[in-house]
């Protein structure tokens, strides 16, 4: 069980790192996701599930679903990547 504490920890710096160096926004919001995702599975491990699924609702729900409307507001997702992806 320790070992996998330290694999969330060492996957949630390096989400961390990683959401600031990226140049791409969607990408950054995608690691941000995952950044999310990881630390409800750490409040898990610390025996807090009330946390974890506020994290897991509102760090990688709403607030991702926000930013993917935002970019998409301003246009910094444009209908051809998403044709390209899809």
């Amino acid at each position: 069980m320790i070992i996998l504490q330290y694999l969330l920890l060492g996957f949630l710096v390096v989400c961390a790192v990683s959401v600031s160096l990226s140049k791409n926004l969607l990408n950054s919001i995608i690691i941000y996701m995952s950044f999310s995702l990881v630390m409800s599975m750490i409040w898990i491990c610390l025996e807090s599930p009330d946390l974890a699924i506020t994290e897991a609702a509102v760090g990688a729900g709403v607030t991702s679903l926000l930013f993917f409307v935002t970019l998409k507001k301003i246009h910094a997702i444009r209908e051809e990547e998403t044709d390209e992806e899809g």
